[in-house]
């Protein structure tokens, strides 16, 4: 089976994260790596983020000063070790299926 890694941006988004994050740790594949990237968010993401990385030891958050969509994306791609990567923006979602679909 292998591993997953999922890349989810992070900024000013603390009203939609819930959801997105639930979505992906709700998956029915389960062999995830999920990278969170707190691009200096000035909301309360970075909690949302630590209250779900307490819970799942399959979050990994990482803080860093603003630097935009591109920026967090790069971050997320230097920090994976999975075999396939997906990005995911912090204001969506995806089914429970769509990574097992997927792979």
């Amino acid at each position: 089976m292998k591993t997953v890694s999922v890349i989810i941006p992070v900024y000013n988004v603390e009203k939609y994260l819930a959801k997105c994050l639930d979505s992906v740790v709700n998956q029915t594949y389960t062999r995830l790596e999920i990278i969170c990237i707190n691009d200096g968010s000035p909301d309360n993401s970075a909690s949302v983020l630590q209250e779900y990385a307490d819970k799942d030891k399959r979050i990994r958050v990482i803080n860093q000063q603003n630097q935009g969509l591109s920026g967090a994306r790069n971050t997320g791609i230097r920090e994976a070790t999975g075999e396939y990567t997906v990005f995911l923006d912090s204001d969506d979602w995806m089914d429970t299926d769509s990574i097992e679909t997927a792979v």
